[in-house]
């Protein structure tokens, strides 16, 4: 038998009982649910992750859905635990669902949520400040202050490089991967080459009006280019950053050949998936050349990061946090709580994941549908029609 989970409890008579992992930001996602009859369990446990069986005793007898993390292994046995406690909803609080088994989902009738649209500026933000921290070297002069080490300025004292009129590489030009761009071209003035299979057009245009405006001004203009291959990319970027999907293709994308041919001072930035580094590769290329850096938010098997990686001055590496903007997170839990709420409302799903404004708005009801819900289709569920 599971053992207990401790838990926090809202709206004790609601009719409908939604369960979440983990305590999220802010409190507008749990009125949301209250407003609409829902009994809300926040699980109060001090694990940063819960085992299976720690969510299956949260699930208990009687559960119509769950709020869960991308921690979290959302696979067969939980599916399969949520179905007989009469769940039909979960959702994940991250856009990303690499942790759930989709087709285990389908099998037991469960709708599967995410939240894309909510993370696109705060993420393609992170990006930009560890292509800016890894340039300069912040972190490495920090820690040289804090140490008390600092004695008088030196010509030769954390000498970094300028981004100006340098060259910025980005893999991946979606939503993230363009915004990020944008900044790095508008904000540094750094010319712009792009690799996805998916022409990006925008993105195109928002450089090539920028470039007119410098020319106009008297300034050198920027410029973009669309390679043929990554390899392209990683040959002639100065910065780099990673923002593809993960699947089979793009496992270990960045692997010991593949560094290898980028330049010697380059930077190397990811905020998409852990695994997309081969991270092992990735230490042995950080000691070979102490000139070239990298900004990691994930990591290949996270929370751990292979040997030898926290030891690099050449790396900055942070927990996770491309998400972590107040706004970002707290419209996250907002998200999640209404794909769950909406498939117990029978709601249908919203028609476009991305444009998300009406369900953050905090004057105004949210719409009578679910957000977004990854496997709608295979489901058969209806498309909103508002």
């Amino acid at each position: 038998m599971a053992k207990p989970v401790s838990i926090e409890v809202w709206n004790p008579n609601g009719k409908y009982r939604v369960v979440s992992t983990k305590s999220m930001p802010g409190t507008r996602w749990i009125y949301l649910l209250i407003e609409q009859d829902c009994r809300v369990e926040i699980c109060t446990e001090k694990k940063t992750i819960l085992s299976v069986e720690d969510i299956i005793a949260l699930i208990g007898h009687k559960c119509d859905g769950v709020i869960g993390q991308l921690t979290e292994d959302w696979g067969e046995t939980l599916f399969a635990a949520l179905s007989r406690a009469g769940g039909t909803a979960f959702s994940n609080m991250a856009v990303g669902y690499n942790n759930v088994d989709v087709n285990a989902a389908n099998k037991y009738g469960v709708a599967v949520g995410n939240t894309p649209g909510v993370l696109t500026e705060t993420t393609a933000e992170l990006a930009a400040s560890l292509s800016l921290t890894a340039a300069r070297r912040i972190v490495e002069a920090d820690e040289f202050m804090r140490a008390g080490l600092y004695d008088g300025w030196l010509p030769h004292l954390f000498v970094g490089n300028l981004l100006k009129g340098q060259t910025v590489g980005v893999i991946g030009a979606g939503r993230i991967g363009s915004a990020y761009a944008r900044m790095m071209v508008e904000g540094f003035k750094m010319n712009l080459i792009y690799y996805d299979l998916y022409q990006a057009t925008r993105l195109e245009k928002f450089v090539t009006a920028y470039g007119e405006f410098l020319k106009a001004r008297g300034e050198q203009p920027v410029y973009w280019k669309r390679a043929s291959t990554m390899d392209e990319v990683l040959r002639e970027a100065d910065v780099i950053s990673l923002h593809p999907i993960l699947d089979k293709t793009t496992y270990h994308l960045i692997n010991k050949e593949r560094l290898a041919t980028m330049k010697k001072e380059a930077i190397l930035v990811n905020c998409s998936r852990g695994p997309v580094v081969d991270e092992v590769a990735l230490v042995e290329h950080l000691k070979q050349n102490p000139m070239f850096r990298v900004g990691l938010d994930v990591f290949e098997d996270e929370p751990f990061m292979k040997p030898g990686l926290a030891e690099m001055k050449n790396a900055v590496i942070v927990p996770h946090i491309a998400s972590a903007s107040k706004w970002t997170r707290e419209g996250m839990a907002k998200l999640a709580a209404l794909n769950v709420l909406g498939k117990i409302k029978g709601y249908p799903i919203w028609g476009d994941p991305n444009r998300v404004e009406p369900f953050l708005n905090e004057n105004a009801p949210p719409p009578a549908a679910c957000p977004s819900i990854v496997n709608a289709k295979a489901l058969g569920l209806p498309v909103s029609k508002l």
